[in-house]
Order: structure tokens, then sequence, then C-alpha cells
């Protein structure tokens, strides 16, 4: 008797359970809606270059003097397409998130070639965490040695392979930056990682637990050296922003047969999912046709094509009316004020007539419509 008795109340038990269950993933997809990703028309106080160096890329936060901190990697332009070996992170501020921005000084300069870091730091991105701010990038070292000429880039593999993923800290965007001694992503010891010969390019947010989440660029060491590869996205999770960071085993925002699909994810988390804005690499035969397109993802480890993919084939609308379509539009950074983004800001070049690159960060207004 006492059997039956209990039996009917463990169903009853588990149907509450269920119906809890289902309620919340109910409500967890009516807080979960669909992006789908516009530009705005840009205005031409939105453009931050420079006629001497090459500027490639830019993040931007905002400080409690109440400016905005742009962090972005520059290097003589005159050197040619020497961003791997020349770059340095410079510092820039504005009264607007659209600009104009003025230079101010460089966060995280050469510091020697004994440091793992010490010859080159580049693609920035900034955040403010707890009331600190952080800033990652790539950092590297080698020999310096020149090898590209305008309009016929080379690349210094030396200092490409010695990519490793850094971290800086500091309590106000004006310094002083505080560097490690050692990477805060370094490559995995095993020869067949994905991420055996080089890490770099992170972007990171902070999740709902307070963890922070790390999309990085890996490249191993299954193809032939010194290029290696493929090229890959991997997964790290850490308690803090400063790691130790535990790397997830699977690559993400792949496609079946290509070996470099994607590059510069950008990642934050809001109204439910995780979102990217990533840089698509589509290849034609030996032609490869750059956008920028558009990932969610539960979890922030598990990655989806969102339902609208595509944001742009590299065009751009100006203030003017004027259409505009780049060789390159890339390094997706978002900007996100009050709670929501309104600032994409994005490596652009053109070339002149020898085929050198002239490049340029972008400040694009956002607009964003969400779905349920």
């Amino acid at each position: 008797m006492r059997l039956k008795k209990i039996i009917p109340i463990l169903i009853i038990a588990a149907l509450l359970i269920s119906c809890k269950e289902e309620k919340a993933v109910i409500a967890k997809a009516v807080t979960a809606p669909d992006y789908k990703i516009d530009f705005g028309k840009v205005s031409p106080k939105s453009v931050f270059r420079n006629d001497t160096l090459s500027i490639w890329g830019g993040s931007l936060v905002k400080g409690e003097d109440g400016l905005y901190h742009m962090f972005y990697s520059r290097w003589p332009k005159k050197l040619g397409w020497e961003w791997v070996n020349y770059s340095v992170i410079s510092h820039a501020v504005s009264e607007s998130p659209f600009g104009p921005f003025q230079p101010k000084d460089d966060a995280l300069p050469d510091r020697g070639a004994e440091y793992w870091d010490g010859s080159t730091t580049h693609n920035p991105t900034v955040h403010k965490f707890n009331g600190k701010y952080y800033l990652y990038y790539m950092g590297n070292t080698g020999d310096k040695k020149v090898v590209s000429v305008p309009g016929k880039p080379k690349i210094n593999w030396v200092h490409r392979n010695n990519q490793r993923i850094g971290v800086a800290v500091a309590d106000s965007p004006n310094g002083p930056w505080k560097r490690f001694d050692k990477p805060v992503l370094d490559i995995s010891p095993n020869e067949d990682a994905y991420d055996a010969l080089m890490t770099s390019n992170p972007s990171v947010c902070q999740m709902p637990d307070g963890k922070i989440l790390m999309v990085y660029k890996a490249v191993g060491k299954k193809d032939p050296l010194p290029g290696g590869g493929p090229v890959v996205h991997m997964v790290a999770i850490a308690d803090s922003p400063t790691g130790p960071f535990e790397k997830y085993p699977e690559p993400v925002f792949t496609f079946e047969g290509e070996r470099f699909p994607a590059e510069d994810p950008y990642i934050w988390y809001q109204d439910g999912k995780f979102r990217a804005i990533v840089k698509r690499i589509k290849h034609e035969g030996n032609i490869r046709e750059f956008s920028l397109v558009h990932y969610d993802s539960e979890d922030g480890i598990h990655w989806n094509k969102a339902k609208n993919f595509e944001i742009s084939k590299r065009f751009v609308e100006w203030e003017n009316g004027r259409k505009q379509q780049f060789v390159h539009l890339e390094r997706p950074q978002v900007f996100i004020e009050n709670g929501e983004p309104i600032t994409l800001l994005c490596a652009a070049d053109t070339l002149d007539a020898n085929g050198a690159r002239d490049s340029f960060n972008l400040q694009i207004p956002l607009k964003i419509t969400k779905y349920n």
C-alpha cells in the first residue's frame, strides 16, 4: 500500500519538474531573439587614418573621464605590409564613439626581443571587467627583418609563428598597462594540437556566470611549415580575465573542406545569446571572397550560423549617399553603450596605383533589428 501511494507522488513530481523545465526553455527562447545586423551611414569624421602610418583595426572602451578610448595597431607605412614584425598598439581618444579621434600615446610599445611580446603587439581588443581594464592582444618576438615591399607583401615567418595571446591590465584606459612575462594563452604542447604552432587574435567577453570566454585564432602543424595549418578558431574559458584558460577541443566557425574559412571574430553576450561578427573567407577556385557574417550560440562553445547570416560584402554607405566597397573590411570590434551595440569598428583599406595598401579604421553606426 505504501508503494502504491509513493508512485503517484513521484509521477506528479516528475511532471512538475518537466513542466518547469519546459517553461524555462520557452522563457529562454522568448528572451533570446534573432538579430539582423545592418550598417548605418558613415560620417567622414569616422575615418581614423594617418599619412605616414598603416593603421589596422581599433577597439573601443569608455573611460571614467567620459572620453572614448581607442586602441589600434600601427606601423610605418614606408616599410610596406610589415604588421607582423613592426606593429605597435597605440591609443587615441575622442568625445564621441564615432570620432574624430586624436592620437595620444603608445599603449604597448616594443620592450625588447627577450620578451615573448617584445618586438610586436597587434590586433587589440579592450574590455572593462569588474572595475579594471583589460587589453588583450597578439604579441611576438623575432629578428625584425623586413621582407616585403609596397605592393608585394610577404611575411616574416619567424615573427608570424612566434605569435601568442597576451593581456595587459590597468586601472584606467590611460594606463599604465601592466604586461606579463608569459602569454595568457600559449600554444599547446602536443604536436597534433590545432594550436601547436601559434595562437593569435583573441576575442573575449564576460559570460553570465562571470567567467571569461575567449575565441581565438589557432594554427597547427598538420600542413607544411613554415605556414602550417589548418587555420581555425578555438574556444577557451577562464574564471579570471588573466586566466588560466581551459581550452575546448573542437574548432568553431568551420566549413567542410576549407582550411582557412574565417578570421577576426568579435564575440559578446546579449539578450540571452552569445553573438559574433566574423570575417568570412570564402574560396572560389584561386579567388578569396571576404565578407562579414553573423554567428550565435547558446553556450559560447558551440556556434551556429545565425538566422540572418550575411552582414556585408565590404560595402559601406557614406552620409552623402555614396556607396563604397573596400578591398578589405575586417577586424570587427563592437562597441556597446547602455547595453546596446552602437558602433562597429573595422579595419579597411584601398589600393594605390602601385598596389600598396592604404589602411585605416572606420567607426560604422550599427542598426540591429530583433526578431522573437
